[in-house]
């Protein structure tokens, strides 16, 4: 197996989830109406572009921090492996219109093929940067925008109503774009890794670093995936989730972008920006009565959230034993 069909295929998995997690960033304005669909969609993509050449410490934490590949042709057929599972079930969420991790999609991809190749997989890694955040920034993602909306709701408890609303409406255009360099800043960079990955056990470089046109790949296929757009899964988290209204939808992207920031530029953790925006949209829904969130949908999701690395884990597993067959 060629580096370069390994180069292709990150690509076409950064593609799959930049249409899979459109509607982390611009769910929530355009369920406000803050945006329409195809601006909200414009601007998310030039701004994943623009999140994409923010850094490369995510990038390393995936290419070097999650397992040890080696170098040659079964290092590049596990990196293949990975990325099969990571797109098989992207799509199989994005079918259902379930807003599940493309974030641990790849990190369970990438522990499954090396689990089945038997080569190493850095647990403390996984648990430190992976396992971790994936526990806690939905917690804080929660519990900050709940307070910031407790908040917004005292600060404004005696303004005007429609005049709040078109304010807020104006800030979300704002908080979305905030939310979509966040999505670029993270996700991008995550198949940044992936390719580097494949380039050092190709044999093309030695060191971590990300190569100029690596980062502008990436950045162009996210954002290429974006603009294609994720209806089904906008729909959960714009509708399906809580009626959601203009100053909830700020509090919610200022909150999960402020997490994806901190997580990017701080710890170098792969945070899932969809656990992130959906925590945010829970937190957010819950100062209205907790009757106004949709618990059942929320428990659809959590189970989705639970099953995505082990599922891509076993699915990475079965392609490296088939790929195996076929390529050493």
């Amino acid at each position: 197996m060629s580096t370069i069909a390994i180069v292709v295929m990150a690509l076409a998995f950064d593609y799959t989830n930049g249409f899979h997690d459109a509607a982390n960033a611009i769910a929530t304005s355009v369920s406000t109406r803050a945006l329409t669909p195809r601006a909200a969609l414009a601007m998310a993509a030039v701004m994943n572009l623009a999140g994409a050449f923010a850094g490369e410490q995510v990038a390393k934490t995936v290419g070097k921090g999650i397992i040890d590949a080696p170098d040659g042709s079964e290092g590049l057929v596990i990196v293949a492996a990975a990325l099969v599972g990571a797109i098989t079930w992207n799509m199989i969420t994005w079918y259902f219109g379930l807003p599940s991790s493309s974030t641990h999609a790849l990190i369970g991809g990438l522990v499954g093929a090396a689990l089945a190749a038997s080569q190493t997989v850095k647990w403390d890694g996984v648990i430190d940067k992976v396992v971790i955040p994936m526990i806690l920034s939905p917690l804080i993602g929660f519990g900050i925008a709940y307070l910031l909306m407790v908040g917004i709701l005292w600060i404004f408890r005696r303004r005007n109503p429609h005049k709040v609303t078109r304010g807020f409406r104006v800030a979300q255009t704002i908080s979305a774009a905030a939310m979509a360099f966040g999505h670029g800043l993270q996700d991008a960079q995550k198949t940044m890794g992936l390719i580097v990955m494949a380039l050092v056990v190709g044999g093309y470089q030695t060191d971590y670093d990300v190569p100029f046109w690596v980062t502008v790949s990436a950045a162009l296929a996210i954002s290429a995936g974006t603009y294609a757009g994720g209806w089904r899964i906008m729909r959960t988290l714009g509708r399906r989730i809580i009626e959601l209204d203009p100053p909830r939808g700020f509090a919610a992207e200022a909150t999960a972008a402020s997490v994806l920031y901190s997580t990017a530029f701080v710890f170098h953790a792969p945070v899932s920006t969809t656990h992130t925006i959906t925590s945010s949209i829970l937190g957010v829904g819950a100062t209205k009565r907790l009757s106004a969130v949709r618990w059942g949908v929320a428990g659809n999701i959590v189970t989705a959230w639970v099953l995505t690395i082990p599922a891509a884990a076993l699915v990475s597993a079965g392609a490296y034993l088939v790929m195996s067959l076929i390529f050493l």
